[in-house]
């Protein structure tokens, strides 16, 4: 009993960078354009995640469409999350993607990673708009180091976390114009079918993208 209760202290006093990326309109693409499509979109992602990768190692998991990803420190993570957000923007198939970066303590448990620094990246994960990441301090410190434009967004309140959470915006990948945003999918434009039935509103990358915001326009905030 006291041999494995010191094996798990000291696989808590490890450290590590943890990422949460995710398809910010994967769930739409399954209700409006059908599982099938949603699946080769999310083969194209899983594909380029591979790619991204080699070198570093497998993601940790995938949940659904999100993908946890696990690296030594922040200046490891950030050339490589920094690869597949820019390949992801120049991929014409992919939605916008949401992401998310912090470093700290982990426990290593059968190839997968708990703890508290592990909670706090899935929770601003799902803070994060399309197209955006989000990290922590000790990210953003390495970040701005080397000269990655860094923002300051303040401190949030995160959902069974102590306190609140200093949290800042990195771009490692062009940023979005939100009025170029498909409020359905979160594909982002210029689209090559299709542009908008009516001359003001939201763009849309189809016609079914469209009538599926006209029908319930309340289910797709538009982004801002």
């Amino acid at each position: 009993m006291n041999r494995d209760t010191s094996q798990t202290q000291s696989s808590a006093s490890a450290s590590a960078t943890v990422a949460f990326i995710d398809l910010a309109g994967f769930s739409a693409i399954a209700d409006v354009y059908g599982d099938a499509a949603a699946i080769d979109v999310l083969e194209i992602f899983e594909s380029m995640v591979r790619e991204a990768l080699s070198g570093y190692g497998p993601p940790i998991k995938w949940i659904g469409d999100e993908a946890m990803l696990s690296f030594s420190e922040p200046e490891v993570a950030i050339p490589a999350l920094g690869a597949l957000l820019q390949a992801c923007r120049k991929e014409p198939r992919l939605p916008l993607t949401r992401a998310a970066l912090n470093h700290g303590p982990v426990v290593r448990r059968a190839g997968d990673l708990f703890g508290s620094t592990v909670n706090v990246a899935s929770r601003i994960a799902a803070l994060a708009s399309p197209g955006q990441l989000l990290t922590t301090q000790p990210v953003a410190d390495a970040a701005a180091a080397r000269g990655i434009l860094v923002r300051d967004l303040g401190k949030v309140a995160l959902r069974s976390v102590a306190g609140e959470v200093p949290l800042y915006e990195i771009e490692l990948a062009p940023s979005p114009d939100p009025a170029w945003i498909d409020p359905v999918c979160k594909m982002h434009a210029p689209y090559t079918s299709y542009r908008r039935a009516v001359p003001q509103g939201p763009w849309f990358c189809s016609p079914l993208c469209e009538e599926a915001y006209r029908k319930s326009p309340q289910t797709y905030p538009l982004a801002r």
